[in-house]
């Protein structure tokens, strides 16, 4: 019997091109990916290499410095050819007099770290398919290195950040995942200066959790007492109990940590996204929107109970089922609550208002809940004098 001939093991240009990355990454400095990137691009004939990174105000995309990287001034994400790239996830190709600027965006499950550009005399599917594969090795390196570094916080921190809101950033999940059967997104403001609002969530096999809090108080106390309220769901979820118990063990630690005079108003969920059903539980969180057919449909009322830390009764679950395309969005009282000296509140409606007109723009919620939450402290007059968190969530079906 004839032995079956072995395959070509021998190494192609693509392979040793993505294979320098691959063989250096597990001991690069942050500082070196710079180098690297250019080196691999120059390989490919390509030069002026960019890295951007998002900004915490999510209004800018800065070029992260190093040596090999082309650097030039912040560019403003709604006007740039790099932010149509990182708002909407795809490739944008910009001619140039001597050749062509390609934007490539750099994605971790759906998240959007950045940008990276890169500038060839000419660009033919070769070219595209090596460059995609080669941001995607970027984004992780940028991802797994920001562990252990204050590089890419120090380039995306566009003005000096309070303590308080230090400790939410890093407690926060990835702003954005976007998954074939559910999508997520959310938006902190002031994202300098943010204290007791934050969210959490998980997808742990077809089941996503979520979570929406906002401690009483603001500064440092505040968001001192989300982390714990942080820290009590993450613990009780990882149990794998329900969300009666969740609340219940929330309650405890907030209460046992402050005092019965201290609270965090929060909203937890449990979303099968084989079948859209939801659940939810409310305690004293303003309602979350339906959003179905590009429009808001109904406001989620249910049954609520005390906040954590107040010694509520036990919660009853909400429930309901999802259609495809379905979105739902969870805010704080701060989106609705902030208005100017002698004024009205901005108001529920208002925000209904603008969800249904920038739904209609058929964007995918990482964009959907940007923009919101920008045109939301616009139309405020740019006052966030509370915290003012939206959480966005599509079932995708």
């Amino acid at each position: 019997m004839t032995a079956a001939p072995r395959p070509d093991r021998s190494e192609s240009f693509g392979e040793a091109l993505l294979g320098t990355v691959l063989d250096r990454a597990h001991e690069l400095p942050p500082h070196l990916i710079g180098p690297l990137v250019a080196d691999v691009v120059r390989r490919l004939g390509g030069r002026s290499v960019q890295i951007l990174l998002q900004d915490y105000g999510q209004l800018l995309l800065v070029p992260l410095p190093g040596e090999g990287l082309e650097g030039g001034a912040p560019q403003v994400i709604d006007e740039a050819a790099a932010g149509h790239c990182f708002l909407d996830a795809v490739t944008v190709e910009l001619p140039l007099d001597d050749g062509v600027r390609l934007h490539l965006p750099l994605l971790d499950g759906g998240d959007q770290v950045g940008v990276m550009a890169v500038t060839l005399d000419r660009v033919d599917d070769d070219d595209r398919r090596m460059l995609r594969r080669l941001s995607n090795l970027v984004a992780d390196l940028l991802v797994t290195k920001h562990g252990y570094s204050d590089l890419f916080f120090h380039t995306r921190r566009g003005k000096a950040m309070s303590v308080a809101a230090e400790i939410q950033w890093s407690l926060l999940p990835p702003l954005a995942m976007i998954m074939p059967r559910v999508a997520v997104a959310g938006v902190l403001e002031p994202a300098y200066d943010v204290a007791g609002d934050s969210f959490d969530y998980a997808l742990n096999g077809d089941v996503l959790h979520l979570a929406m809090i906002d401690a009483m108080g603001h500064g440092l106390g505040a968001a001192t007492m989300a982390t714990v309220a942080i820290g009590a769901y993450r613990h009780a979820r990882r149990l794998g109990t329900g969300l009666k118990e969740i609340y219940a063990f929330m309650d405890e630690a907030v209460a046992g940590q402050f005092g019965a005079d201290h609270f965090v108003t929060a909203q937890m969920m449990r979303l099968d996204t084989t079948t859209g059903h939801l659940q939810w539980v409310n305690a004293g969180h303003p309602a979350p929107l339906l959003v179905r057919g590009q429009r808001v449909t109904q406001r989620m009322v249910g049954p609520t109970t005390l906040p954590v830390g107040l010694g509520g009764a036990e919660p009853e679950v909400s429930e309901l089922g999802l259609e495809r395309g379905d979105r739902i969005l969870c805010f704080t009282d701060g989106l609705i609550e902030e208005h100017a000296a002698g004024e009205e509140q901005f108001g529920e409606e208002q925000l209904i208002d603008w969800v249904n007109r920038l739904e209609t723009s058929g964007r995918g919620v990482r964009a959907v809940a940007r923009a919101l939450s920008h045109t939301l402290k616009r139309a405020r007059g740019g006052q966030t004098t509370d915290d003012a968190t939206l959480l966005l969530v599509e079932w995708r079906g």
